[in-house]
């Protein structure tokens, strides 16, 4: 009997100090300790949910910022470089195809305006201002009629040109300037025939389909 009751007492003097220890570990733990232990739940599950609202929230404004921003203005870019190279890309071929055409039509006016004879002087520088435009048109008529065509017919003078070379200084799709290089060939009279070689700065005007000289500058 004395035994069982040792051992029930031991027993219970065992939990008593267990108790004693729990508590006595309990009370040597720290305060913050004991806190972080009683609300580990929420604060692990706050921190999280904040971590992500942020980066969601940046990406957003980017793909935003990109489909509003930067986006747009290199459609715009892309297509007023595409709308420069075209027009570039047309403006030469324009002045590419007046370089092929304007440049026999210079010579041509040239030879006529420069070449006539005593008899049909008249009909040639005639037949001469057909290839002229505006302001230049009304001074070689004037010059014609006042001055050569009378000397021409009184002295008996001839003149034949001829255009060895023409090259184009400029050219658009409208008005081309071309030097021309003549040699004409005047004969007064009885007299011997006198050459002359001179260069001229001819511009020519697009008007209609036809290339018509608007100035003509001996240089």
């Amino acid at each position: 009997m004395s035994t069982r009751l040792k051992t029930k007492e031991t027993s219970e003097a065992d939990i008593d100090a267990g108790g004693d220890l729990l508590e006595h570990a309990r009370m040597e733990l720290p305060d913050e300790t004991r806190g972080d232990a009683d609300e580990p739940a929420v604060e692990a599950a706050s921190e999280p949910a904040a971590a992500e609202e942020h980066p969601t929230s940046t990406s957003r404004r980017s793909v935003m910022w990109l489909t509003y921003g930067i986006i747009p203005v290199l459609i715009v870019g892309l297509a007023a470089c595409a709308g420069y190279l075209l027009w570039k890309d047309s403006s030469l071929r324009a002045a590419q195809a007046a370089s092929v055409s304007a440049v026999p039509a210079a010579t041509d006016s040239t030879i006529k305006m420069l070449s006539y004879k005593p008899d049909t002087v008249q009909k040639d520088l005639e037949a001469a201002r057909e290839g002229l435009t505006g302001a230049f048109k009304d001074s070689y008529n004037a010059l014609t009629h006042d001055v050569v065509i009378p000397g021409a017919q009184q002295k008996q003078i001839s003149a034949v040109a001829t255009v060895p070379a023409a090259s184009v200084v400029s050219a658009t799709a409208k008005r081309a300037v071309v030097m021309v290089f003549v040699n004409q060939t005047t004969i007064v009279g009885a007299d011997p025939p006198t050459a002359t070689a001179s260069t001229v700065r001819v511009t020519m005007d697009k008007v209609g389909d036809r290339w018509l000289v608007s100035d003509f500058t001996p240089i």
